[in-house]
């Protein structure tokens, strides 16, 4: 199958101010979100990436668009890969929400939260792997096995993504980091999924493209690739 890098949006005017953003239209890139999205570029510059998805909402929109220019690649947007739907938290600060005695259940038992006149993250989780393995496959079947993809979307989605591919219950997805700009990679195959990074901030992933004879099993010594 075809490798997925998993992009989480450039920092946003939301992330430097303390406030719970999730889908509140206008919440653009701040200048350190700019400066991050200037450097995707090099980070990416030997990686022929084949497919571009994206999240609806506009800090992804800003932090993809130049890279798609680049590429000639025309984005496509996933409502599934939208940020979580925090219903009555939205807008409101985190220094705040730490007082409710939901926030516990989300830091401890994130499975069995859900955000008052929103969505639950269980329900995350679900529709943004379903949403990344249709990807998989569709991007695999147009372009080969070797191709890679790009999706970009929002923290905690890809959080949640990333733990089911480590086979991580949601319960143990807060301790994954999933930084601004970051970059983590997942390789799907007939059996299994591999974990090949995660939260990169600052090096090209060049050498993550896949290996010519990537399998399906893993290989005894811990490598994916041809044993040495």
């Amino acid at each position: 199958m075809a490798t997925l890098i998993l992009l989480r949006h450039a920092r946003s005017a939301a992330n430097g101010s303390g406030v719970l953003a999730g889908r509140s239209p206008g919440v653009a890139l701040d200048s350190a979100g700019t400066a991050q999205v200037a450097d995707l570029q090099r980070r990416l510059a030997e990686v022929p990436v084949s497919s571009l998805v994206v999240s609806p909402l506009q800090r992804c929109a800003e932090t993809v668009r130049e890279f798609a220019a680049a590429r000639g690649l025309e984005p496509v947007v996933d409502e599934r890969l939208a940020e979580v739907d925090y219903g009555d938290w939205t807008g409101r600060k985190v220094s705040e929400l730490t007082g409710e005695p939901l926030w516990s259940v989300v830091q401890q038992h994130p499975s069995a939260a859900v955000f008052p006149g929103g969505e639950g993250l269980a329900q995350v989780q679900a529709r943004a792997v379903a949403a990344v393995r249709e990807h998989d496959a569709r991007v695999s079947a147009e372009f080969g096995p070797q191709a890679v993809w790009v999706a970009c979307s929002h923290g905690d989605v890809i959080k949640s993504v990333l733990a089911d591919a480590l086979g991580l219950h949601l319960d143990g997805f807060q301790r994954i980091v999933v930084d601004p700009c970051s970059l983590s990679v997942v390789r799907y195959t007939e059996l299994r999924p591999f974990v090949v990074k995660v939260n990169d901030t600052g090096s090209d992933v060049s050498a993550l493209l896949p290996p010519r004879d990537a399998s399906s099993d893993a290989v005894v010594g811990g490598s994916t690739g041809a044993a040495s």
